[in-house]
């Protein structure tokens, strides 16, 4: 069993309501395989809302309580974000997931890339909130861009 992000799978969920339709990951929930999250929504962002990412580190130092994200409108939504991944981490272990296929680049779904903070599109390494999340309960993280080629 797998975990997706909702937007991989058709759901217009992004943050500007928009969704990024992969069709292989929506056959996978078609047949079973995998549920999907939008740990936005499920952390109380409503969509569309304004773009975020996170300021000061990555994922794991807003887990750590090192960094926050914030919104393009210098609004802090860290509460949100960590609460939406502590509702991913808690379907994916309702479901048996030991695999996630998260949204790169995303402030919660990064497995790799994320936007640096400065809202400017320049990107650094690091992961989203929820990626580090479920890395540290024992998930593996893969993005749409590398799952099937690292594995």
């Amino acid at each position: 069993m797998k975990v997706i992000s909702a937007c991989l799978v058709g759901c217009q969920c992004r943050y500007d309501g928009d969704d990024n339709l992969i069709r292989e990951f929506q056959e996978m929930v078609e047949k079973g395989e995998a549920v999907f999250v939008c740990p936005e929504q499920l952390g109380g962002l409503s969509t569309p809302r304004p773009p975020a990412q996170i300021v000061g580190g990555t994922g794991e130092d807003v887990l750590d309580g090192k960094a926050k994200v914030v919104t393009d409108q210098g609004e802090d939504v860290t509460a949100e974000f960590v609460k939406g991944a502590e509702q991913a981490l808690k379907m994916a272990q309702l479901v048996g997931a030991q695999e996630a296929i998260l949204k790169e680049r995303s402030p919660s779904c990064g497995s790799s890339v994320i936007y640096d903070g400065s809202f400017s599109g320049a990107k650094m390494p690091g992961d989203g909130v929820t990626s580090a999340l479920l890395r540290r309960h024992g998930i593996a993280v893969y993005s749409e861009e590398t799952f099937g080629k690292d594995r």
